[in-house]
C-alpha cells in the first residue's frame, strides 16, 4: 500500500531535509494541484511550512471555525437545548378557528420520522389535538433568523441536493426529502415512493442488469423532480435525497398531515412567515447598536432538543452542512440578529483573540459550501493551537473524526502509523481537499497541522499526497 511504502525514505532523498522530502511527496501528484501545509510541534515551533500564508479554499475545514466559535460563544451547550426547540401556538383570528403557528428556534434536529423518540414534531401535534379540533391556516415561522437560505458563493447546482438544502430557523428532517426507487420489470419504469411534497416526473427505466445510474434534477424553486437513469431488475431499492427550498413551508405542510391524522380539521392553507434580510442584519450597519428583538408570544407547547454539544459532534464527524449553517446563525444571534454576517463577526472576534491575522481568513458561510471562503494554513494552525489550550479544547477535539476509526476519516490512514492517531476535520469540494487538526507522532508528541490542496485536476487526488506527507511527518518526529 502507498501509505506503508512512504514510511521509509528512498536512498535518493537520504540527504535531504524533511521539508524537501515532504515537498517531493506532494509533487508526486503531478502538475496542477497547489498545496499548502503547516505543521507545528507541541512547543509551537514550525516543523513544515509550505505556502503557509497563501490563501486556499478550505471546503469543510470551515466547520472548524464554526464549531470552535460555538464552544467559545454559546452558553450551556452541554445540557438540554432549551432555547433551540420548535414551538407551536394558536393565534386568534376573529370568531373563526384560530391559526396555528409552528415556530423554529434554530435547532437542526426536529424530526417527523415514525420512529422518532426525541425532539419529535408529533409531540407538538399531540398538544394541538388535545387543545382544539379545528384550526384555520398553518403557518411555518422561521423569522428568528433573516431569510438567507443560501450563502454567498454557493454553487446554484447544489441547491437541489441534500448538501445545499435551504437554511431556516424552522428545520425538519434535515430539510431533505427521501425518494425511494424500487425496480420493476426490465423495460418498465421503476416504482417511486415519497412524501407528496414534490411531484415526480419519472423518466427512469428498469434494465436487466448493471449498476444503478439514477439521478434526480429540480430547478431551484420548482416543486417538480425529474427522475432519470436506470436500475437493475434484481437490484435492491435505492434511496435518493433531495433538498427543500422553503424549509418553513415544508415543516408546516408536514405538520398539517400529522394534525389531520389526529382528527384535527384544517380549514385554511399552509403559509409561511419569513423575515427579509435588512440593513440591521449587518453588524457594520448597526454601528454598535444592539438589535431589538420583539417578545415572542406564549407557546402552547415547546420541544427541548438534546445538547448542542451532541450536534457539534455530528457536524464535525460526518461534516453536516445544514447543521453547521444553523450553528453559525445561532452564534450570530448571541449579539446580533442571527444573520450570516453576525455569525462571521463572532468568528472574527474569536480569531482575533487567537492571534490569527486578518489576512489569514475570509468567510461567507459556516459549512464550507461557499467558494468565497479562504484560509491560510498558518492561520488555521494558529487557531488550532489556541483551541488546544482553551478550557473547552479537549471537548472540541473530541468532535473531530479519527483516522481509520470513524466519521469522514473512517477509511483513511488504515494500516499506517497514524491509524487511530490523527484527529482532524476533512474538507472536499470541487478541485479542493483539506485536512486540519492534530496527530500523534512516533515520539508520542502531539503535532498540529493544516493542509490544503486547491486546483486539483479531475483525475487527480489531493487527499492521498496529503495523507502520505502526514504519515512521513509522524514517522520522522
Amino acid at each position: 500500500m502507498l501509505f506503508l511504502a512512504i514510511a521509509v525514505a528512498s536512498p535518493s532523498l537520504a540527504g535531504e531535509s524533511l521539508q524537501q522530502r515532504i515537498e517531493a511527496r506532494l509533487a508526486e501528484a503531478g502538475p496542477g494541484p497547489r498545496f499548502g501545509l503547516v505543521v507545528t510541534g507541541d512547543d509551537g515551533r514550525e516543523l513544515i511550512a509550505i505556502n503557509p500564508d497563501e490563501r486556499f479554499i478550505p471546503a469543510s475545514n470551515t466547520k472548524i471555525f464554526t464549531t470552535a466559535a460555538a464552544f467559545a460563544t454559546l452558553s450551556d451547550i452541554e445540557g438540554p437545548d432549551r432555547r433551540g426547540g420548535a414551538s407551536v401556538r394558536l393565534e386568534a383570528r376573529g370568531r373563526g378557528a384560530p391559526d396555528l403557528v409552528l415556530t423554529g428556534h434554530g435547532d437542526a434536529r426536529l424530526s417527523s420520522a415514525p420512529d422518532c423518540v426525541t425532539n419529535c414534531l408529533a409531540i407538538l401535534a399531540d398538544a394541538v389535538a388535545a387543545k382544539t379540533r379545528r384550526v384555520a391556516d398553518i403557518i411555518g415561522d422561521d423569522s428568528l433568523f433573516p431569510d438567507q437560505r443560501w450563502s454567498p458563493g454557493m454553487s446554484w447546482n447544489n441547491i437541489v441536493s441534500r448538501y445545499g438544502t435551504g437554511v431556516s430557523a424552522l428545520t425538519l428532517d434535515d430539510n431533505e426529502l427521501e425518494i425511494r426507487v424500487t425496480a420493476g420489470r426490465a423495460g418498465s419504469a421503476p416504482q417511486v415512493t415519497h412524501l407528496p411534497y414534490y411531484e415526480v416526473d419519472n423518466r427512469a427505466r428498469t434494465v436487466a442488469a448493471g449498476p444503478a445510474t439514477l439521478d434526480v434534477e429540480r430547478m431551484p424553486g420548482s416543486r417538480i423532480l425529474r427522475l432519470s437513469g436506470t436500475i437493475a431488475a434484481t437490484a435492491e431499492p435505492e434511496t435518493l435525497h433531495v433538498g427543500i427550498d422553503d424549509p418553513a413551508h415544508f415543516a408546516a405542510w408536514r405538520f398539517r398531515a400529522l394534525l389531520e391524522a389526529r382528527g384535527v380539521r384544517v380549514t385554511g392553507k399552509v403559509d409561511v412567515r419569513h423575515r427579509p434580510l435588512g440593513p440591521g442584519d449587518d453588524p457594520k450597519g448597526r454601528g454598535g447598536i444592539a438589535p431589538v428583538r420583539p417578545a415572542e408570544p406564549e407557546a402552547l407547547a415547546r420541544l427541548t432538543p438534546p445538547s448542542i454539544t451532541e450536534d457539534l459532534v455530528h457536524i464535525n464527524k460526518v461534516s453536516q452542512n445544514l447543521h453547521a449553517e444553523l450553528m453559525l446563525r445561532r452564534i450570530g444571534l448571541v449579539n446580533g440578529t442571527g444573520s450570516i454576517a453576525d455569525g462571521v463577526a463572532a468568528i472574527g472576534g474569536m480569531l482575533e483573540r487567537a492571534g490569527v491575522p486578518r489576512s489569514g481568513w475570509a468567510l461567507s458561510d459556516g459549512s464550507g459550501m461557499s467558494t468565497y471562503n479562504r484560509v491560510a494554513p498558518r492561520g488555521m494552525a494558529t487557531l488550532l493551537r489556541w483551541i488546544a489550550v482553551q478550557h473547552w479544547g479537549a471537548r472540541w477535539r473530541a468532535t473531530l473524526p479519527i483516522g481509520g476509526v470513524d466519521g469522514t476519516l473512517g477509511r483513511r490512514f488504515r494500516g499506517t502509523a497514524l491509524e487511530g492517531k490523527v484527529f482532524a476535520k476533512t474538507g472536499t469540494i470541487n478541485a479542493t481537499n483539506a485536512l486540519s487538526g492534530y496527530l500523534i507522532a512516533k515520539s508520542g508528541r502531539t503535532l498540529t497541522f493544516s493542509a490544503y490542496a486547491n486546483d486539483v485536476p479531475e483525475d487527480v487526488s489531493g487527499a492521498r499526497p496529503i495523507d502520505a506527507a502526514l504519515v512521513l511527518i509522524a514517522e520522522e518526529n
